[in-house]
């Protein structure tokens, strides 16, 4: 099984941004722990601020892996472009996100992406993306 995770803007800042928020730990370092933690799935990461960037990985990724792990951050809330890329698609896409963003600023609490996810991880930190790992296997 081939899984893709896709970050969306300032996710290349965990670790330094908002660490309240957002924890301590880089995703650099936290995708070796997914690794170590799902060795029978071949992962695969990127990242990009640039939303664009992100609709071609998306468009890319539908033929080369079994899903999608997409935190697409503030484009949640904004791009009907990814969420016009996420419906184009034939493998399931889990959204993802590292705060609960139900308890956050209300803007947050609208997703372009869940209509079109097979399901939405919030809240859990980091660990939302090993919850949604699992939700393929």
């Amino acid at each position: 099984m081939k899984i893709h995770i896709i970050n969306g803007p300032n996710l290349n800042m965990l670790g330094i941004r908002e660490p309240e928020i957002y924890g301590k730990t880089s995703f650099k370092d936290f995708f070796s722990e997914l690794q170590f933690q799902f060795k029978d799935i071949e992962l695969s990461y990127f990242q990009s601020n640039i939303e664009g960037e992100l609709i071609s990985e998306i468009h890319e990724a539908n033929d080369n892996v079994d899903g999608i792990v997409l935190n697409a951050a503030a484009y949640t809330h904004t791009s009907i472009a990814l969420a016009d890329a996420i419906k184009i698609l034939d493998i399931p896409v889990v959204e993802v996100h590292i705060s609960n963003v139900y308890a956050r600023e209300n803007f947050r609490k609208h997703s372009y992406i869940a209509p079109h996810a097979l399901g939405v991880i919030s809240g859990f930190g980091l660990q939302s993306y090993a919850l949604a790992i699992q939700s393929f296997i």
